[in-house]
């Protein structure tokens, strides 16, 4: 186990300089000028110039990369081009926000997905079984945007039950386990968690209805073991699997919660991420980005170490 922990830590670190150079990249070649969103359009040529050697923009883009990758080898993820502020400073209240919303709807979805696809596992074929997989189905299928909106219009502007926007009274981003807090946390994490229950459903229910038809749920049945035995038994089979699936999710709602965040106006990755493409800011962009790549190769290597725990039959090479 240790070999492996080593060796999938060692694996990260040219998926890390392969996802920085993406990044890099990426953000550079898009059209327009990063400097346009801190100056303003009647701004002498000669200031232009002069704050685009400040921010290093005017060299060659290799050693644009250098620098800034020994930066962040550092923990240094540059500055706000449009705040000043430093980078690591407003992502990391970010990444903390966009952690709370993803765990929650990660919670959501996994708690009903094992529910639906447990059900629907073991009453195949009935209509229990096809309820659970429309529900699966038009999880899956609806866009988050719109879901998010259809919410905010029934329980914030016909109902008024619930906030429409923003992760505290007053467009606060400081959390206090309240019900003034958590009530704006219910809509976004109820729209986020559409999708992992969707997923964790057809899921559950194809490892359940696998593991009933198995030989020894036969053998347990018929040796008179009782149904919450034979329950227990499908729990500890379908765990590694289902608890894989809903990693995996977990790592895909940290980085595509972007829609969901700026519908919402969420103080996360993703509303940071939408104001940085906007404004262009370059060092916002790569950071965020970089960030949330590496959480997701941390959270693949979290996944793996605690199927293997779970259970002893994988094997890792």
């Amino acid at each position: 186990m240790l070999i492996y922990l080593v060796r999938r830590i060692l694996y990260a670190i040219p998926i890390a300089l392969s996802v920085g150079l993406v990044c890099f990249l990426l953000v550079h070649i898009a059209p327009g000028d990063p400097i346009n969103a801190i100056v303003p359009a009647d701004a002498p040529q000669d200031l232009v110039e002069q704050i685009r050697r400040d921010y290093g923009l005017d060299r060659p883009l290799p050693i644009q990369f250098g620098v800034w990758l020994g930066k962040v080898a550092t923990g240094d993820l540059g500055n706000s081009l449009a705040t000043g502020r430093p980078v690591w400073a407003d992502l990391s209240v970010a990444v903390v926000n966009t952690l709370r919303l993803a765990l929650t709807a990660a919670l959501i979805g996994f708690v009903l997905g094992c529910i639906f696809g447990g059900l629907a596992g073991s009453f195949q074929g009935t209509a229990i079984d096809k309820i659970a997989v429309s529900l699966a189905v038009t999880g899956v299928s609806v866009p988050h945007y719109w879901l998010g909106m259809v919410l905010v219009i029934l329980f914030s502007v016909n109902l008024n039950w619930l906030p429409a926007m923003g992760a505290g009274p007053g467009g606060s981003s400081d959390w206090v386990w309240d019900w003034e807090h958590i009530s704006h946390l219910v809509l976004p994490a109820v729209t986020l968690s559409v999708i992992p229950m969707g997923i964790v459903t057809r899921t559950v229910r194809g490892i359940v209805a696998e593991i009933l038809n198995q030989d020894f749920i036969q053998t347990l049945r018929g040796k008179g073991l009782s149904r919450s035995g034979i329950f227990w038994h499908v729990v500890k089979n379908a765990a590694p699997n289902a608890i894989a699936v809903i990693g995996l999710q977990l790592g895909y709602l940290m980085g595509g919660s972007i829609l969901v965040e700026t519908v919402f106006s969420w103080p996360g990755t993703g509303f940071l991420l939408n104001s940085a493409i906007f404004q262009r800011d370059l060092p916002v962009l790569q950071g965020t980005i970089l960030v949330l790549a590496m959480f997701f190769v941390a959270l693949n290597l979290v996944v793996d170490l605690v199927q293997t725990a779970l259970d002893p039959r994988i094997k890792r090479a």
